[in-house]
């Protein structure tokens, strides 16, 4: 859709002229349209003439920033989140098969690992981490971030992280909904700006230890001794670049040790906290029960199934980086989804578009990690939070341009 904006000095029979819009794939740059007017009883030089000004805009592209370490389950997120918004994310088609692009009908989201500017070998001939800023590239980030929110195509660079390499680019046309994901969407300012909603995916490290550990010993046949000097050999590169961006997050999903076991270091079950920043226009908090008290709720029962240790939220106004945030909070995991209605019930502000839609949404999913626990509840929240915002934002921008020709 394009949004036009009419200046017109006089209403009369008039000639036009129209350029012909440049076009870079299939996006379009703002072009304007004049049409002159002249008085028809006199042709003399110096005679009167008037203009109208059409100034016409695509319909920009949403952008969401979502930052994390690595292994921290920002794949699971994406995939929660693309559901959403309906059809499945795939790699392009036709294109590189190592491509780390996923495309749906209405989002594409970009791995941020593309804009790596040494490959595995340069990182260590300098002897940096990819979280080291040395080894990105932010001017070419910003530059075809803000291309892409701009309705502009682009030639992105690839990161094979088979290879290591970094390979020939491939060509994304701007989407509706644009989600940048990696270590570093917040930490470049001028990207930061480009951000229309950020999240950031706050795991612990004893977590995190754990996490990896299942992943990379299960799957990538790693060893305990490898594992944990991966963590350590990227933990002050983690403190320096990565964690600081959370301060800017409008919305961080925390995720910690339960405190309903006493010293439990299995990482199986978790406590898990949605700090949700006020005042982000578009975006209202979750509250449960009443907004903006404290509240603390053990929803075992009649109406909800808990094995040992059991569940326990947790909601209430706290600061969180100097901002003044409201905070929920799950410790403990689901023994039947079915039964997640019960709680989806005494929650406000959770977007659905219908009765039970969390319940829907997670029980689809049942299979992803975190299902059961406060990971997978969050991920779902935010990701109907942020199709609110995408519908919000789109009914501003379409219908700004009609309130002024109004009050005009």
């Amino acid at each position: 859709m394009a949004i036009c904006t009419v200046y017109s000095s006089h209403s009369l029979n008039s000639t036009c002229s129209i350029p012909t819009p440049t076009k870079t794939y299939l996006g379009f740059n703002q072009k304007q349209v004049i049409f002159f007017t002249t008085n028809k009883r006199s042709n003399r030089r110096g005679s009167n003439s008037y203009s109208t000004e059409i100034s016409c805009a695509a319909e920009k592209t949403v952008v969401i920033g979502l930052a994390a370490d690595s292994g921290c389950g920002k794949s699971t997120f994406m995939r929660r989140l693309t559901s959403v918004f309906g059809g499945a994310a795939e790699p392009p088609k036709g294109g590189n098969p190592d491509s780390n692009t996923l495309i749906s009908d209405t989002t594409t989201v970009i791995c941020l690992d593309d804009y790596h500017s040494l490959d595995r070998t340069g990182r260590k001939v300098h002897k940096v981490t990819a979280l080291d800023p040395k080894a990105n590239d932010f001017d070419l980030m910003y530059e075809q971030v803000k291309a892409l929110k701009e309705g502009i195509a682009v030639e992105k660079p690839i990161y094979n992280h088979v290879s290591g390499l970094l390979d020939p680019p491939e060509l994304i046309k701007p989407p509706k909904i644009l989600v940048i994901e990696g270590l570093h969407p917040m930490y470049d300012a001028r990207v930061r700006e480009l951000l229309d909603f950020s999240i950031y995916l706050d795991i612990s490290n004893e977590v995190k230890f754990a996490w990896k550990i299942q992943r990379d010993m299960a799957e990538r046949g790693h060893s305990l001794e490898s594992i944990k000097a991966s963590i350590e050999a990227r933990k002050p590169d983690f403190d320096a670049y990565i964690d600081p961006q959370k301060q800017y997050a409008d919305a961080v999903i925390e995720v910690l040790p339960t405190t309903l076991i006493p010293d439990d270091n299995e990482g199986k079950v978790l406590r898990v906290r949605l700090i949700m920043k006020e005042g982000v226009k578009y975006f209202n908090p979750v509250y449960l029960f009443d907004e903006g008290s404290t509240i603390s709720w053990i929803p075992c029962g009649r109406k909800l199934t808990c094995s040992y240790p059991g569940i326990k939220f947790n909601y209430g106004p706290d600061a969180y980086y100097d901002n003044e945030v409201s905070v929920l909070e799950m410790d403990g995991q689901f023994d039947r989804l079915d039964e997640l209605i019960y709680v989806e019930s005494h929650l406000s502000n959770i977007s659905t578009k219908f009765y039970g839609e969390v319940t829907q949404q997670m029980l689809k999913h049942a299979d992803f990690p975190g299902s059961n626990n406060g990971t997978g509840l969050f991920q779902t929240i935010v990701g109907l939070k942020i199709r609110d915002l995408y519908e919000q934002l789109i009914a501003s921008k379409t219908g700004a341009p009609l309130e002024a020709t109004k009050a005009k």
